[in-house]
């Protein structure tokens, strides 16, 4: 690795104002993707601001107004256990719970992932299916105009995520086929069936990063039921297709993937 300069900050304040010095830095949350790439020479940021002590990131409470707040530097393993998330949307705490291995999870973190936006990460459907609304330091972004493709998201330079939000499902659950070397999802898929209703279908795993499928929700709106989409296809289109699955496989991986999900959002009815 080359020399880099290593910054270990305590409040919100001291990162941005690292962050804004015209140095090229890196936000250093978990390290679980950044490390890694910088070790292969794919990344050499001349800093890094590491998060881990800023405690307002790693905050979480229920919200007035029947929202759950999230704090960006919760790791996996932190969601995994939490009763409030286990008792808000348990699909989500089951979620973290099988991310990677435990050695990540303790690491890793819900606004580094988030962040990073792998197309086959986990979180970024989850939220996506949720309707989750992100804060950073300056302003607050819906979850629908937060992605903006693979590895792609509306986060300025210099601008930190802080945390997330979002209101009680009646249902949520989360299932991905996994590639059995990274844990990564070849296909993952999130349904959620929000208080008034309707639902929202998030897959990850395609070559757009995590994306709705629009016909998903409006079938399961008027049905919340596996058969409710039943002759939905996924749009090959949408897909990668790479050394370990191509495009039309994991297309059908979806279809099928997003009707056991929603056996096991019914399954976990709270």
């Amino acid at each position: 690795m080359r020399e880099f300069e290593y910054c270990r900050v305590k409040t919100l304040g001291e990162a941005l104002a690292l962050l804004r010095e015209g140095v090229d830095s890196k936000l250093l949350a978990g390290g679980q993707s950044l490390l890694g790439a910088m070790k292969l020479g794919l990344m050499a940021p001349e800093r890094l601001i590491d998060l881990r002590d800023v405690a307002e990131l790693r905050a979480q409470r229920e919200l007035g107004s029947g929202r759950l707040w999230l704090g960006a530097m919760q790791t996996h393993a932190d969601l995994t256990r939490s009763p409030a998330l286990r008792g808000f949307a348990p699909g989500m705490a089951a979620l973290a719970s099988h991310i990677a291995d435990e050695q990540v999870r303790s690491m890793g973190t819900l606004g580094g992932s988030l962040a990073n936006a792998d197309p086959a990460a986990c979180w970024p459907a989850g939220v996506l299916a949720l309707g989750a609304r992100l804060k950073t330091d300056r302003r607050e972004i819906e979850v629908d105009d937060y992605f903006t493709g693979m590895f792609g998201t509306a986060l300025e330079p210099d601008e930190i995520l802080c945390g997330l939000s979002f209101g009680k499902p009646r249902r949520m659950a989360y299932q991905k086929i996994e590639q059995m070397a990274s844990r990564f999802a070849l296909v993952g898929v999130a349904v959620a069936q929000l208080d008034d209703g309707s639902a929202r279908v998030a897959l990850t795993g395609t070559a757009q990063g995590a994306v709705r499928l629009p016909a998903f929700e409006a079938a399961l709106t008027r049905s919340f039921s596996p058969e409710a989409l039943k002759g939905l296809k996924v749009d090959e289109e949408l897909m990668s297709s790479d050394v370990h699955a191509p495009a039309d496989y994991r297309a059908h991986l979806a279809a099928v993937l997003a009707a056991r999900t929603v056996e096991q959002a019914l399954e976990m009815q709270q």
